[in-house]
């Protein structure tokens, strides 16, 4: 089989590429699990957080934010994004943390303003007020719907001749007569260029093809679901995070969720939540809030994979042509997937970062692959 792209790997990121390239090409999407998104965007339960991670992951983030907020009609049939706040509350040693908070309010049009602690306790009554100075909000933080955005791009991308393909583990990668064949199960395909969007696997995906790695880490993050306390509403509930402190806690259909924000490296797998992170984080929220654990109605865990600049890898290889990266996005994946995938598709057409992306001081250099070799 002959294609004009290959992309490995049909979680949200290989989902969002092949949506914003398939339509003048022949793309093939495949996934070696039995069904897309398993490990990583299957696990997710993402917030849009405009002003999360370093300030190339903001730029992506902000530049999603049009296509989030307003898709295109036949995306999906409901919003994919509702309205949460975010609420983060310090104590005096962390002053420095929430100024640094504060001063990113304005970028792409978010907002983050201080609020006073009787302010701050008519969001989230719960909260130990007395262990606390300050406190500041985000309006603009809103829940993701992940399988419907996850869904979206993959019928978007059947709907325009793409193709997925499950149960397809890459065997071998080799380029021959300036083309890429790839062997998946007992066949092989042909593209022109492969996009290897295989998150945790992406080193691993790359060695297939005889390259360096990029020293890209998996990571394993835990999160558990609660009850809603007696007595409370939690449906209006802003996410609640401590300056300082990666714990956060947020209200899910209902229920709370939570999570120690732990980022523990890992090999590639089919990762399981550890009882001493879900004892971290359940430790956490007693000594934070007033509420008490007393039943656990879930626990999991997914696959956060980072690059040590903690960037996106988004670029073809310096090392063999036609060979493209889409990878490391870290815990910002979901939010980025749009901009970041409609960047690939602008660097693959034109060489260059669409213009909204670059304005929001985005640059090739900041997400290159061989930026992590030099």
């Amino acid at each position: 089989m002959i294609f004009d792209i290959v992309i490995i790997g049909a979680g949200i990121s290989g989902a969002g590429a092949g949506y914003a390239l398939v339509g003048k090409r022949k793309i093939l999407l495949l996934e070696g699990e039995s069904q897309p998104g398993y490990h990583s965007t299957g696990r997710s339960a993402a917030l849009y957080e405009p002003n999360l991670g370093n300030a190339t992951v903001r730029a992506f983030n902000v530049a999603s934010g049009p296509f989030l907020k307003s898709p295109p009609q036949e995306f999906a049939e409901a919003p994919l994004v509702t309205p949460r706040g975010e609420l983060t509350i310090s104590d005096g040693e962390h002053r420095p943390v929430l100024d640094a908070l504060l001063a990113l309010d304005g970028f792409g049009g978010n907002r983050v303003h201080e609020i006073s602690l009787d302010e701050a306790a008519a969001l989230m009554p719960v909260f130990r007020r007395e262990e606390f100075r300050w406190a500041a909000y985000e309006p603009g933080v809103m829940d993701l719907d992940v399988h419907a955005i996850h869904q979206g791009y993959l019928k978007g991308f059947a709907a325009r001749g793409g193709r997925l393909l499950c149960d397809a583990p890459v065997r071998r990668i080799e380029r021959r007569d300036g083309l890429w064949r790839i062997e998946v199960g007992n066949e092989s395909v042909t593209a022109a260029l492969v996009i290897n969007a295989a998150s945790a696997w992406a080193d691993t995906v790359a060695g297939l093809a005889g390259l360096p790695p990029l020293g890209l880490q998996p990571k394993r993050r835990t999160a558990i679901i609660l009850p809603a306390p007696e007595g409370y509403d939690v449906r209006g509930w802003p996410v609640l995070g401590v300056a300082g402190e990666e714990a956060y806690l947020n209200s899910q259909s209902g229920k709370l969720l939570a999570s120690p924000g732990d980022e523990t490296p890992v090999e590639p797998q089919d990762v399981q939540p550890d009882e001493l992170d879900v004892a971290i984080v359940v430790d956490w929220i007693e000594r934070r809030t007033t509420l008490k654990v007393q039943r656990i109605e879930r626990r999991w865990a997914g696959l956060r994979t980072f690059a040590p600049d903690r960037a996106p890898v988004a670029g073809e290889d310096p090392l063999a042509p036609g060979f493209w990266w889409l990878a490391g996005q870290g815990g910002y994946g979901i939010m980025m997937s749009e901009s970041l995938g409609r960047s690939l598709a602008s660097l693959i057409e034109t060489g260059e970062l669409p213009a909204d992306v670059a304005a929001l001081g985005a640059t090739k250099r900041a997400i290159a692959p061989g930026r992590l070799r030099s």
